[in-house]
């Protein structure tokens, strides 16, 4: 046990001046000097900029639009479109892009989180669910702006209504803006 401790306390004599030299050359560094940057390196624009956001100029209302002939219905000319369709036992939203014929964001009432807390799946509440469910998931997307255009005599139902207001008051808006044409 004596050798023990002598040897414990010798490492510790050795260890202590190396310390202290330690600590002495701590205390003479300093950090290095930072350059100041100047104004005309914050004001220069990269002449190779590549826009890595697609849907940036769909936001500016600049990005082309797929026209089509007058004659088709619905229209083509829109960046989101929004279909509404009930069946004699579902309800379904999907919101396509002009860009794909697969649906971008979808949500039904097959989906077992929405179909374990409704009482039926076709009726007006179950189509109000869908719309704040869709709503929910357009933000998440960051889509705030569609097409939904439905057949007038449709149009007028309940449950199309309370999925119209479901979806306003989620926030989103069911029109988008006129293109932009820009000249050069």
């Amino acid at each position: 046990m004596a050798f023990s401790v002598r040897l414990l306390l010798g490492q510790i004599q050795r260890c202590r001046p190396i310390v202290a030299i330690n600590q002495t050359a701590r205390c003479l560094s300093q950090a290095a000097p930072q350059p100041e940057p100047s104004a005309d390196e914050n004001e220069s624009v990269n002449p190779t900029f590549v826009n890595r956001n697609p849907r940036n100029l769909e936001l500016l209302a600049l990005a082309v639009k797929e026209r089509g002939w007058k004659t088709i219905w619905p229209r083509r000319e829109f960046y989101h479109r929004l279909e509404f369709s009930r069946t004699k036992n579902y309800v379904t939203a999907n919101v396509f892009s002009s860009s794909s014929a697969v649906p971008v964001l979808t949500c039904s009432t097959t989906e077992w989180a929405l179909k374990k807390d409704l009482y039926s799946t076709n009726c007006v509440s179950a189509c109000e669910a869908v719309g704040q469910v869709l709503a929910h998931r357009c933000h998440q997307a960051g889509i705030t702006r569609m097409v939904f255009r439905t057949v007038p005599w449709i149009y007028r139902s309940d449950a199309v209504q309370s999925f119209r207001t479901a979806l306003k008051e989620g926030g989103i808006t069911l029109s988008e803006p006129r293109r932009k044409f820009v000249s050069t």
